[in-house]
Parts: C-alpha cells; sequence; structure tokens
C-alpha cells in the first residue's frame, strides 16, 4: 500500500550561510546534516533541503510564485510571538481565515515564502 513517509522541499538559494542561519536562528530550523553545497535542515516534520545555486534568479524576483510549502501544524499563536520576537520576516500577519484554519506567512531572506497554518473549525 502506498503511504508517504515525509516530504523534503528544495530550494535553490543564492546566499546558502545566510539562509540556513535565518532558519537556524530565527525559525528555529535545526541541522540534520551538511554537505559540500547542500544543508539539509528540519523544523519538527517539515524538512528542507537547500541548495547553493548563486546564478538562479532570487525567489523573491519570482514575485507570487515565491510560495514552496504550508505547513499544518498546532500552537500557531506561540510560534507566531517567538517569530516577531527573533524578527521573522512576516509577510502576511496572522488571522482566522473563513475556511476555517489560523495562518500566517513568512519569508525567507532571499523571498521563498510559507505558511503556517491550524485548524480552528468553523470560524
Amino acid at each position: 500500500m502506498f503511504t508517504v513517509k515525509a516530504t523534503q522541499h528544495v530550494l535553490a538559494v543564492n546566499d546558502l550561510e545566510k539562509t540556513e542561519r535565518y532558519l537556524l536562528d530565527v525559525l528555529g530550523f535545526s541541522v540534520r546534516f551538511s554537505v559540500e553545497g547542500w544543508s539539509f535542515i528540519s523544523l519538527g516534520d517539515f524538512h528542507v533541503m537547500l541548495g547553493h545555486c548563486p546564478d538562479e534568479v532570487p525567489a523573491c524576483d519570482t514575485h507570487e510564485h515565491a510560495y514552496f510549502a504550508y505547513v499544518n501544524c498546532d500552537g500557531i499563536d506561540e510560534l507566531y510571538a517567538r517569530y516577531q520576537q527573533r524578527g521573522a520576516v512576516i509577510f502576511q500577519p496572522i488571522s482566522n481565515k473563513p475556511w476555517g484554519i489560523r495562518e500566517f506567512g513568512v519569508a525567507t531572506p532571499e523571498g521563498h515564502r510559507m505558511m503556517f497554518g491550524e485548524d480552528i473549525g468553523d470560524a
């Protein structure tokens, strides 16, 4: 029977060290391992592979297409407060949505955007 064990999002980044530091220090990720040109990091079961691609167009230049992940979570208000305190790039403030999700959006220094959402049922 087919099952999904986990997903890993792959991001091309111009500045691997800066992006890794932001994800570790500000967003609370941890390093699983690194090899030349790659950093494999996680926030719980949310896995990201950062690949050093200095000649690629930065995500911020793709405008509305820079989203790469939607993270379903619990404890969203605590996470949002922590990210505010750490100076995360918050592009969408936390709010309850009509589709029954409380969510907010953060971005990396290069503009990769991710959403965090918690199910709140009928809003």
